[in-house]
């Protein structure tokens, strides 16, 4: 069952047999990605700095997967991250956070990130 959420992801029904050493850091995302569509989830998906070890071209790929399988399977994710440009394309609403997790700003991703209230980032 699973190598089928391994096609979903972009990942070919024999790596299922691979051990984590053996998968690029592109890979081990869509692994991840893999792991957590196959419980069926419908929201609250935590996604904390996910992509952020990945070379650009690897980010972009990952960045398109999920917000495929977001449109797909109907579940809405939690995505923090230190690149605006990331926030900026995966989320529609936007929470800033400053210094010891203080809230800055909340709202639509687009009117934050075009018009900050306040320059804390």
């Amino acid at each position: 069952m699973l190598e089928l959420f391994l096609e979903r992801v972009g990942l070919d029904a024999n790596h299922y047999d691979r051990y984590p050493h053996e998968f690029s850091g592109g890979q081990r995302q869509r692994v991840g990605i893999a792991r957590t569509i196959a419980l069926a989830p419908k929201a609250n998906n935590l996604w904390d700095e996910s992509v952020s070890a990945l070379d650009i071209s690897v980010q972009a790929q990952v960045l398109n997967l999920l917000n495929e399988l977001k449109d797909k399977f109907g579940f809405s994710y939690i995505f923090i991250s230190h690149d605006l440009a990331v926030v900026k394309y995966m989320s529609d609403q936007l929470l800033v956070m400053a210094f010891k997790g203080k809230i800055e700003e909340i709202g639509d991703a687009d009117a934050i990130y075009i018009k900050p209230k306040k320059r804390v980032y």
